[in-house]
């Protein structure tokens, strides 16, 4: 194999001086032959952490043996995964977002410290997901992912955000200690990510439109012969790529990016998609801002008819044909750029060409005559509550204006304690603070108390706003990614009980109904309220900056 193709591990394991490199690799497996074979990093986020990565081990075995068989020298490592679903509600939710810089910096680190010519990442979780994406944007050789694959529905069709409903719903009284427990019990039957378009979901779609996954990768079953297939020809179209030196930005280009924000947008999928855009954008060096959602959301229409504002999972869209018939729908409109380049070497026009459309007795995905919603659910609203940006998720069931009084919390657990207790009503704005990217720190995502409400029957007649995040999972009327956050003064900071708040997402505006005047009163008496953070979370708080370009850290 020429030194072309060992471009960075030639420099590890060639020559004299080298000998004990290699002797250390014989140690982990190297052949003689291995060291002249193009060497390629699976980055596994295997862990008993989460029932979304407890089977990734034996899909990097399968990718490994697919890279190994086209004439590659595989290295399976690791990378961390923090659960949100498990941390959802408590202080260990500030190390989610936090994690993805951790994973990406991690895989970096890995791969440039091994020499590593390609990488093949396999995530199953919301955030190592987009820091799979952001290590490969930044490495910039030959790379390629793999989707750790949906959950299979539990009974009656339930999903990890039945359960949190279903809290609510318990508090409410509409379900007894037995009906929960019987939910809690059922709901999550194995290995897999959450089984709506919730944010894995919603970013393996945008990461398949991106070009950097196989055709259909984002929709396979994580317990399913096609997931392995999948993984193994993922291993086999890295030697490909390694071949052909077709590394991650030359299939990164803002048309790249666009096919990503028309998929999320068709699929009615998750607000930390645009979060996580932004932040591979950045890393591939690519102009990439919340105005751009805006643009592509006035001409794409939500097609898909899935939860949680919706009726199905994920599982059932698999099953009649996955995302790739809806990215030819969506390419025969003219919403997708067919001459955007993919890892399979094609462009995305020619990896549709042999695709089949959806069978005209689904009810899943509509057709542009009858969309769940004619334009996007992903609302960026600007005004004096967000001078820098806000990020709604309308999907139109909830109306789109909405006026009310604001009852400010302080933190998540401030909220919850309330919603629980029966203090929030009809008409009511809830206002979640200082829980931003450097408040938290770590930008937490309100699952909880989003779906507390759901469950005792208020998610149309109450909302939310916080400088935090929501959820795939959050159905109903809220407004994330507030910027400026709370914790620098942003005038979120400065809302007061009983404050009249006005959402209204046909103008896209969040505002507060109160003068310049008293607001700057209440700015000169304000203080943040929230202590120094130690380890990680500092360095974190330190270091990252607004949501509203994506939350990376520099």
């Amino acid at each position: 194999m020429s030194n072309k193709n060992r471009k960075y591990s030639s420099k590890i394991v060639d020559g004299v001086e080298q000998a004990p490199s290699r002797a250390m690799l014989r140690a982990v497996g190297f052949e003689e032959e291995d060291f002249l074979k193009p060497q390629v990093g699976i980055a596994s986020t295997w862990s008993m952490v989460t029932p979304c990565n407890m089977h990734i081990n034996q899909l990097a075995e399968a990718a490994a043996q697919g890279a190994n068989s086209s004439g590659c020298k595989s290295v399976i490592f690791n990378t961390i995964s923090v659960s949100d679903g498990i941390s959802m509600g408590t202080k260990g939710m500030r190390y989610s977002l936090v994690s993805r810089e951790v994973i990406a910096d991690s895989i970096e680190t890995v791969v440039e410290g091994q020499g590593f010519d390609g990488l093949l990442a396999i995530g199953g979780c919301d955030k190592n997901m987009p820091g799979c994406l952001m290590a490969m944007a930044r490495l910039d050789r030959p790379a390629i992912f793999v989707y750790g694959g949906s959950i299979q529905p539990g009974k009656d069709r339930t999903d990890v955000i039945s359960v949190f409903e279903a809290v609510g719903a318990h508090s409410e009284g509409k379900i007894s200690d037995i009906e929960l427990l019987e939910v809690e019990s059922k709901a999550i039957p194995g290995p897999g990510a959450c089984g709506g378009m919730y944010t894995a979901n919603t970013m393996a779609s945008a990461i398949e439109a991106l070009g950097l996954s196989l055709p259909n990768s984002s929709a396979k079953e994580a317990v399913s012969s096609s997931k392995n297939k999948d993984c193994v020809e993922a291993g086999e179209a890295l030697s490909n790529l390694i071949n052909q030196n077709l590394t991650p930005r030359k299939l990164l280009t803002k048309k790249a990016f666009e096919n990503a924000i028309s998929i999320v947008i068709a699929l009615g999928g998750s607000t930390n998609a645009v979060l996580h855009l932004l932040a591979i954008a950045y890393e591939a060096k690519v102009e990439l801002s919340i105005d751009d959602f805006t643009r592509i959301g006035k001409k794409v229409p939500v097609l898909a008819d899935l939860k949680p504002s919706g009726n199905y999972l994920m599982s059932e869209l698999i099953a009649i044909g996955g995302i790739t018939p809806l990215m030819k729908t969506l390419f025969n409109e003219g919403l997708l750029h067919g001459d955007a380049l993919t890892v399979t070497g094609k462009t995305l026009e020619e990896n549709l060409d042999s695709v089949e459309d959806y069978s005209k007795d689904q009810n899943i995905i509509k057709n542009f005559n009858d969309p769940v919603k004619k334009d996007s659910h992903l609302r960026i609203l600007y005004g004096n509550l967000a001078p820098e940006g806000a990020v709604a998720k309308i999907s139109g069931k909830e109306g789109t204006l909405f006026k009310g009084k604001a009852k400010p919390y302080d933190s998540e657990e401030q909220a919850m304690k309330a919603i629980m207790e029966g203090k929030i009503n009809e008409g009511d704005v809830v206002v979640i603070r200082y829980e931003g990217p450097k408040g938290g720190p770590g930008m937490r995502e309100m699952l909880s108390p989003t779906s507390a409400i759901m469950g005792k029957g208020l998610g149309d007649k109450v909302a939310f706003l916080t400088d935090g995040r929501f959820s795939g999972g959050t159905h109903g009327f809220v407004v994330g990614h507030i910027s400026p956050e709370a914790h620098l003064g942003g005038p979120l900071a400065l809302v007061e009980e009983g404050d009249e708040i006005r959402i209204d997402t046909e103008k896209n505006e969040v505002s507060l109904e109160v003068d310049e005047e008293t607001l700057e009163v209440r700015k000169k008496n304000w203080k943040s309220p929230k202590e120094e953070s130690q380890g990680v979370l500092r360095k974190y708080a330190k270091m990252v900056g607004s949501a509203s370009s994506g939350a990376v850290t520099t």
